[in-house]
């Protein structure tokens, strides 16, 4: 299944995507909450229900009325948290090789993430960027899970069964910000809690099964064989796959779960795929060819993300009207 976040008339609502369609659950089903984060809560039993609604409307058996005038939103809209991971071995690896330092032994060891705010979750549409933000703006192609249990001291072979779906995220990104405030060692901040990307709707796993991959040697939990790719003004300059994640996200949530709990709702990024931002790209360019020219987003680009089974995400970058500066403000 499809399932989308929608707005009419400034109201939120639960949706399925059903054939270029959307359709409203809870009109379909009332035991079905109008919004997401309420449904998450409700584990398997609302998610079977959700799918009972779709297999009567996919094979005819119930007549819906399709949503006509809608704004799409992120899929989950309000998430209770929003952690970005670090799984793939490919970009950081490339990342510290660009920076000219070596492969950090601790990242085959055990999987990390960070906490981002998870009050700047968006989906579809502009994205809007202060002044500062231009100073190095970047894109993050990853993917994204969204938990529909509650859990603690999770073992990562049990941890699948948290994920109630799958979508794309852009982790978004001002790099001066970033690497001017991680010299002080707290990690990322603003450089990151502008904008958070994920849509343009959730996926259950059952819809992914036919492109299921055994994970890395010595790791536990599901794969997948997902082609990811972006492009920015129609030319792409990004491609990966999901199956080069080192680390699952079993393992993920493992770590996520240990002594604390995790809660639906709960959004968990993967990590930027091998090539997946301008950092990357720009350093490895400049260092096979030092007449390179590094590019960053700037204002109107579009940015279009997109992974097999996931969809498309569609973003344009838009400057607010203003000169104020944070960056101004070093002592």
């Amino acid at each position: 299944m499809k399932l989308v976040s929608y707005k009419t008339e400034d109201r939120e609502h639960l949706g399925i995507f059903i054939n270029k369609h959307i359709y409203n659950l809870n009109s379909c089903d009332k035991l079905i909450p109008d919004n997401m984060n309420e449904f998450l809560w409700g584990g398997d039993e609302l998610m079977d229900h959700a799918r009972r609604v779709h297999e009567a409307i996919s094979s005819g058996k119930m007549e819906a009325k399709e949503e006509l005038f809608f704004e799409l939103l992120a899929p989950v809209t309000h998430p209770t948290s929003c952690r970005d991971g670090y799984a793939f071995r490919q970009h950081v690896a490339a990342a510290r090789r660009n920076r000219k330092v070596d492969m950090i032994p601790e990242f085959d060891q055990y999987p990390i993430f960070y906490f981002t705010n998870h009050n700047a979750i968006q989906g579809p549409g502009e994205i809007e960027c202060m002044p500062d933000h231009f100073n190095k703006l970047d894109f993050e192609l990853e993917v994204a899970v969204v938990l529909n249990k509650k859990g603690r001291n999770i073992k990562a072979a049990d941890a699948d069964s948290f994920i109630a779906g799958y979508m794309i995220m852009n982790d978004m990104s001002a790099r001066t910000l970033q690497m001017e405030e991680m010299l002080l060692n707290l990690g990322p901040a603003k450089g990151k809690d502008f904008s958070t990307v994920i849509g343009p709707w959730l996926v259950t796993p059952d819809e992914l099964v036919s492109y299921k991959t055994a994970p890395k040697p010595g790791h536990t939990g599901n794969n997948y064989n997902l082609q990811m790719t972006c492009a920015v003004n129609g030319k792409q300059v990004s491609a990966g796959n999901m199956a080069d994640m080192d680390w699952t996200f079993a393992e993920i949530i493992e770590r996520c779960a240990y002594g604390c709990d995790v809660l639906p709702g709960d959004v968990i990024g993967s990590g930027t795929v091998g090539t997946g931002c301008f950092l990357e790209l720009n350093g490895t360019g400049l260092l096979n060819d030092a007449n390179y020219k590094p590019q960053w987003l700037q204002a109107g680009d579009l940015v279009e993300m997109e992974i097999t089974g996931l969809g498309m995400l569609g973003n344009i970058i838009k400057k607010v009207d203003s000169d104020f500066s944070i960056l101004g403000l070093k002592k």
